[in-house]
């Protein structure tokens, strides 16, 4: 679904304030249920989560950090709800089996690098993953999920979009107060410029990790070629934004909902207005696993990896997480 465009702002609109009672309602069950302990796992348990519905990055935080442990020979394996798709878990994700609507598009990027559990209970996916080798998890959102411990937590913040108009569901985007977020995690990922305010809201003493997205390789063969550039990610206007920096001249643009289920009619639809533009199509990694296999081959997919400001301050929040992994008997 596409976020409600008052979503944004300042949140002093009619409708937000129709809805802050049922808001109030939902932010004191995430409270309670949050105060459920969880299964503590017998192998550290590292979560990239953020405090509002929707796209942040986490998916990206979760790659970088994924490499950096398995570069230190730590067994890694991802652990995350599989939204957009219909399995429920605990399973091992298979992208030589498992397509989209199966398992979600973020299921199979993360499978695509390391092994990938999808499971709505992360306690019984974290046991699977244990069970299947698993010497550090990482997951993919699940801060706002009670049935798993978590050793160390990220709060990571989407520099353009912030925390919306500040309220919570259904009055605004978030799962709970950026407050209530913040003080389960160690450290906020701010990925972009703080065009929102987004800090101020959040404990003075929470550290801040700063990164920016920079798009990969074949971005590079783009820069001055004319594109028509889709996808259905939570802030298309990010993805937009990148293909311009790496000098893409945007012929066309077509956002799609976050998730978004494309099919062959739509597809057609696409290449042909690419063709009258005389425009290479383009989209995301992300979009591409959602496309039918039949038109992918025409389709250019732009990547984007995570560049810290302070590559030091990340390692040093991960490194205690390394050296508590168990030694195999």
């Amino acid at each position: 679904m596409r976020a409600p465009e008052f979503w944004t702002g300042d949140g002093r609109g009619a409708v937000p304030l129709l809805l802050s009672p049922i808001a109030a309602i939902y932010a004191a069950a995430t409270a309670r249920r949050m105060r459920r302990p969880g299964w503590q796992a017998p192998v550290p348990v590292l979560c990239c989560g953020n405090a509002t519905a929707g796209g942040a990055g986490k998916t990206t935080v979760a790659l970088d950090l994924g490499q950096r442990l398995a570069k230190r020979g730590v067994a890694v394996h991802f652990l995350l709800r599989g939204y957009g798709g219909t399995l429920q878990g605990p399973l091992r994700v298979d992208p030589a089996r498992h397509d989209s609507r199966a398992v979600g598009d973020e299921a199979l990027l993360l499978a695509a690098e390391r092994p990938a559990w999808i499971s709505a209970d992360r306690g019984a996916g974290a046991r699977a993953a244990v069970e299947g080798g698993a010497q550090t998890i990482v997951m993919d959102d699940g801060l706002q999920n009670p049935t798993l411990a978590k050793d160390l937590s990220l709060l990571v913040i989407d520099g353009t979009y912030g925390f919306g108009n500040g309220r919570v569901i259904p009055a605004g985007p978030l799962r709970e107060a950026p407050a209530a977020a913040a003080a389960r995690c160690r450290a906020a990922v701010l990925i972009g410029e703080d065009e929102t305010g987004a800090l101020a809201q959040l404990p003075p003493r929470l550290p801040v990790l700063r990164a920016r997205l920079v798009p990969g390789p074949e971005a590079e063969l783009l820069a001055g070629q004319p594109v028509y550039a889709f996808c259905g990610i939570a802030n298309p206007r990010k993805f937009f934004g990148t293909l311009q920096e790496a000098g893409a001249v945007l012929a066309g643009r077509l956002p799609f909902a976050d998730h978004y289920p494309y099919d062959e009619g739509e597809l057609r639809d696409i290449l042909a207005e690419a063709d009258r533009l005389r425009a290479i199509p383009v989209t995301t990694r992300k979009d591409f696993v959602r496309i039918p296999p039949a038109f992918r081959s025409r389709v250019t997919v732009v990547t984007v990896r995570l560049e810290w400001e302070e590559t030091a301050a990340i390692e040093a929040l991960i490194d205690p997480l390394a050296q508590r992994v168990p030694v195999p008997a």
